[in-house]
């Protein structure tokens, strides 16, 4: 895909992830990501935080998730789109087994797609607005990819 193919404009931003929470998404276990802020729906890239969380590889809900799977730290390893950001009913049971109760924001993803080659990057807390050359690597990738 040609960086002319791309819509123009704000279409796509980034998100930092930790793994191990990162790779359950990549595989398609992880459906809602939490958030301590509202996220608007739309594209975003993947990208993996240079971290570990180490203790959530000791839950099972996540250790079925990502056995066998790559922890990639500091790159960018795919694409998603946030179809929906809410936050459940108080008193009602959580949308997902991945979503934190209180006072906190799901994120609803959808259409999560793995890159072949992680890409090195850095992100940055809430959500980031990556460069145009970072895209252009990304979508290399995806020529297939239509927003």
């Amino acid at each position: 895909m040609s960086a002319g193919t791309l819509p123009e404009g704000d279409w796509i931003r980034g998100i930092s992830v930790k793994q191990p929470h990162a790779a359950a998404i990549l595989a398609g276990a992880k459906t809602v990501e939490n958030r301590p802020i509202r996220w608007r729906t739309g594209w975003v890239l993947l990208h993996t935080s240079k971290t570990i969380d180490r203790s959530a590889l000791r839950t099972p809900l996540v250790a079925r998730a990502v056995r066998g799977r790559e922890m990639v730290t500091g790159a960018v390893v795919g694409v998603a789109r946030i179809t929906d950001c809410h936050q459940d009913p108080e008193g009602a049971p959580p949308c997902s087994p991945w979503a934190h109760p209180g006072d906190v924001w799901h994120l609803v993803l959808a259409d999560v797609q793995e890159l072949p080659l992680p890409i090195p990057a850095r992100g940055q807390l809430g959500p980031w607005r990556p460069e145009p050359d970072l895209l252009k690597r990304v979508f290399q990738q995806l020529p297939w990819f239509r927003p």
